[in-house]
């Protein structure tokens, strides 16, 4: 994962505890829950410039730290794809 993207995630999780963020930490249970969910999800696309399709703004997608990067690193690739189409 993106080291950009673990720290933009940590503030979102209150009981992270200084823990390390892997692909396998649980979102839900680290303390994001849905309002923050849509904060952070603004706070991705800011950073990334490339927004989330709406088909990924589900609770698979904010399961783990590893599903959600999954998703923000397929947005970024259709979002250069679409750059570099003539």
């Amino acid at each position: 994962m993106d080291p950009r993207f673990t720290a933009l995630l940590a503030p979102f999780l209150k009981h992270l505890h200084g823990r390390e963020i892997t692909e396998e930490s649980p979102l839900p249970e680290l303390g994001l829950d849905s309002m923050q969910s849509i904060e952070l999800l603004f706070a991705i696309e800011d950073a990334f410039g490339v927004p989330l399709p709406d088909e990924d703004l589900n609770d698979a997608t904010f399961a783990t730290a590893g599903s959600l990067w999954t998703a923000v690193r397929a947005a970024r690739a259709a979002h250069e794809g679409s750059v570099g189409a003539p």
